[in-house]
């Protein structure tokens, strides 16, 4: 059975990595197969023979695989069915409905999702499929967010809204949003156009998830009231009702550095700890049950066990616990194995761990096959995985304390009687002890090659870290949070001070073991083979002892361990425009040199910055900036600085940005040495020529477009011009002054391609084969304006879009350009 539901799961996985969903000759033939594959499964299994007994298994394990491939298909065809058609996008839309989960408030208004009343939807639009459920913002225009309605699960509004596709940022070494709305059956994203018309209706929706919902939404309220603007109430949030969009940047940053992430929402662990304390408190009571109702006769202990009892309520306790976190894949996981030890327990069988590990498998991918995609899926089972593998393997001696009859002679004397009892209570938490290393060793291992590859990082200081850490959250804080769910008011406000102090205490000590730069290995993420033999490798170092070759395991690890992919040869260069959105951010990689220009958007926007670039950067392997480039101010081209500079070291910063910009410091205090853009520098790296064209020495310019820095790149067969957001005088200086110098075979698109750049002369000058367009997806300025992207086409230019293409990676290749667009090389079969 545990290798069914492995096929079950691996067809599941092998469907996510398509880029299209199969078509109706692929049907036929999978189903003809599926059938073949039954059929000689179960003609095997009615054989004597092993061998064939052997087959019929493997046939059946094959048919698993093609039934978790062809559920998963039927799931994303049905899902995938409720779009928004092309030219709905941007007009605007009436419609009804109410809001589902819990929404997330900022400084710039509130996102939530938006469940439409689909038969009113149809009707007024004729869309046959209209999509259910909708992302929005409630963006705050008037410099007033606190004036914003307080939007609550259940709450029935008319809304008048600005829709479009499911479309997401696409770059390498990034997680890809897209597979994340698609699990949340959101198929239109969008924003309220009209708030004045927006209307509340009477009346709230009703359903067990609403209200489940509703009571999340209670008690994040009450906790943001009572912990005000405490520093860690985002924490307290967390372990209580699993929003974690109140967490700090600041504590994401320490708990990702520690290793203790994990520790945030509501685990399996914090669910497992809390039904086992419901589990005990309800088999205790039931076994007191007649002594606390004064009954004389009393029978129905005995009918029944107060062990059933116990694993019922734990279930039940579980069940509601993972409802409060938003049933993420880590509380699925372990409520389902809770399930299954329940019901094996109930009805006396004995199952082995590895099976309940793997109908939980099945049964999580079952509810939801897009599970595959997120690291949650990953680090959770393969936690437990690894658990179970050291545990189960490692055999344990169980020393039983010496059991005396009045025929034998107790210790001579007091003191020796206690001391043999020290001894035993000495073994016993000498066990303990060695258990609790032995799971932290194995998690610590086995998760190390995951992490590695989800977040490019190894925290060296994980171990320690999660030694004290999860005992402090699991037995102290988690326990004073739940104190303070069930305690009504104004007592619960102990409760969850209480749990804020500890927290406080812990990240104080997490943020204090934190500080070596050891702390942290980074390292670029590994390839699929380098993780495969790295799995492999920590399958091999947990058997249990006596294994052969178990020393020779680590060599399996070497291919992490590995330098980062080797840059381009020497008088080359690289260049990889990122899809920010409506920004810019391009990297420039050398044989043995990096320059970013551009960082994309910040805080104030969609933190293009800590979303995509950084972790770009450190999944590419590109731990160090030669230089960084900063065009100019504004902030969808600056915004993402203060990420760059946090999370990777930075050399040299150069910017076309005025004396008094917070970055010239911000760059001090990270070490970098800074320099102004002007005309006339030039350096040279590993046979690469780069040269700044613009802005002029002196004063900057007034306006802010016109500050922005001008950068050449040129090696033999190639060079680039980055023009940040230059606009036509500018351009018309540079044509005059050094029309020659502009030359350049790829060219990033001035202003995204708005109508205020991108003249005549200027492309005359530079004449390029490829032009990059970085543009956000229906952006509301409208990039790349109708005109200027005409003027391109009619030059015979190779166009890049972002908002179409995702990333571009341009290079140099035997003197010819070659060009990859993410969406076409890493298509997936949701990408719009």
């Amino acid at each position: 059975m545990r290798a069914v539901l492995c096929g079950f799961a691996l067809g599941v996985f092998c469907l996510q990595q398509q880029a299209a969903l199969p078509g109706a000759l692929h049907w036929v033939i999978g189903a003809a197969l599926l059938a073949v594959a039954i059929a000689f499964a179960v003609w095997a299994f009615k054989r004597r023979t092993r061998w064939l007994r052997h087959a019929g298994f493997c046939a059946l394990v094959v048919s698993a695989v093609f039934a978790g491939f062809g559920y998963a298909a039927w799931r994303a065809e049905i899902r995938l069915r409720d779009a928004l058609p092309v030219s709905w996008q941007g007009r605007d839309i009436e419609l009804a409905g109410h809001i589902e989960g819990l929404p997330s408030r900022d400084a710039n208004g509130t996102r939530f999702l938006f469940a439409v009343d689909t038969d009113e939807a149809r009707r007024t639009t004729g869309i046959a499929h209209f999509p259910s459920t909708l992302q929005l913002a409630w963006i705050d225009r008037t410099g007033a967010p606190e004036a914003l309605p307080v939007l609550a699960p259940g709450d029935r509004w008319r809304l008048t809204v600005r829709l479009k596709r499911p479309h997401g940022n696409a770059n390498f070494g990034v997680r890809d949003p897209e597979a994340a709305l698609l699990a949340r059956n959101v198929r239109a994203t969008g924003y309220v156009s009209a708030a004045s018309a927006a209307k509340r209706l009477p009346g709230r929706a009703s359903g067990v998830g609403l209200t489940i919902g509703r009571w999340r939404f209670a008690l994040r309220a009450r906790i943001g009231a009572v912990l005000d603007d405490a520093p860690h109430r985002g924490i307290v949030m967390a372990l209580a009702v699993g929003a974690q969009d109140a967490v700090g940047a600041e504590d994401w940053l320490v708990m990702r550095n520690t290793g203790t992430s994990h520790l945030i929402a509501i685990s399996g662990l914090h669910i497992s700890l809390v039904a086992g304390l419901c589990a005990a408190l309800a088999g205790g009571l039931w076994r007191r049950s007649c002594f606390l109702a004064r009954v004389s006769r009393c029978e129905w202990p005995l009918i029944v066990p107060a062990q059933i009892v116990a694993a019922v309520a734990g279930v039940a306790f579980a069940a509601f616990y993972a409802a409060l976190a938003g049933f993420n894949v880590p509380a699925q996981r372990a409520l389902w194995m809770l399930a299954v030890v329940s019901a094996a327990f109930v009805s006396g069988r004995s199952v082995a761990p590895s099976l309940v590990l793997a109908w939980a498998l099945g049964i999580v991918l079952l509810a939801d096959p897009w599970a595959v995609v997120t690291p949650g899926f990953w680090l959770s089972f393969g936690a437990v995985a690894a658990i179970l593998l050291v545990v189960h393997g490692h055999l344990r001696v169980r020393h039983e304390a010496p059991d005396w009859t009045e025929h034998d002679e107790p210790p001579a004397s007091r003191v020796s009687r206690a001391l043999a009892a020290m001894r035993r209570w000495l073994i016993r938490w000498r066990e303990r002890l060695m258990s609790a290393a032995r799971v932290q060793y194995a998690v610590t291992l086995g998760l190390a090659p995951l992490t590695a590859f989800w977040f490019s990082q190894i925290p060296l200081i994980g171990p320690f870290a999660n030694a004290f850490a999860i005992p402090w959250v699991s037995v102290l804080a988690t326990p004073a949070v739940l104190a303070g769910v069930v305690l009504p008011a104004p007592i619960d406000a102990w409760a969850f001070h209480a749990a804020h102090t500890l927290i406080e205490a812990l990240i104080a000590a997490l943020r204090t073991i934190s500080g070596p730069q050891w702390a942290v290995w980074r390292l670029p993420q590994p390839s699929a083979w380098a993780l495969a033999a790295a799995a492999a490798g920590v399958v091999w170092c947990l058997l249990p002892r006596g294994w052969p070759l178990r020393w020779a395991a680590p060599l399996t690890w070497l291919p992490l361990c590995l330098p980062p992919p080797a840059g381009p040869p020497a008088g080359t260069f690289r260049l990889t425009a990122l899809d920010v959105g409506q920004g810019s951010s391009i990297l420039i990689e050398t044989a043995r040199h990096a320059l970013l220009f551009d960082t994309g958007p910040g805080p104030e926007s969609t933190h293009a910055g800590e979303r995509i670039v950084a972790p770009f950067l450190q999944a590419n392997g590109v731990p160090v900036l030669d230089a960084l480039v900063i065009s100019h101010a504004d902030s969808d081209h600056a915004g993402g600085a203060g990420a760059v500079l946090q999370a990777v070291r930075v050399r040299q910063l150069l910017g076309g940005l005025p004396p008094s910009n917070r970055l010239w410091d911000a760059a001090r205090t990270a070490g970098a040495d800074t320099l102004r853009c002007s005309a006339g520098q030039r350096w040279q790296w590993d046979g690469v020529e780069f040269a700044m064209l613009w802005p002029d020495p002196g004063p900057l310019p007034k306006v802010s477009n016109a500050q922005s820095c001008v950068l050449r790149v040129s090696a033999p067969g190639m060079s680039a011009l980055l023009t940040g957001d230059v606009d036509a005088p500018s351009e018309r200086v540079l044509v005059a002054r050094a029309r020659d110098a502009l030359r350049a075979e790829v060219l990033v698109v001035p202003h995204h391609g708005s109508k205020s750049s991108s003249t005549e002369p200027f492309l005359d000058s530079i004449d390029p084969l490829v032009a990059v367009f970085q543009v956000g997806y229906l952006n509301r300025f409208h990039h790349p304006d109708r005109g200027v992207w005409a003027r391109y086409e009619a030059r015979g230019i190779d166009l890049t879009r972002s908002d179409r293409d995702g990333a571009v990676r341009i290079e140099a290749s035997g003197g010819v350009l070659a060009l990859e667009r993410y969406r076409e090389t890493h298509r997936r079969y949701w990408m719009d």
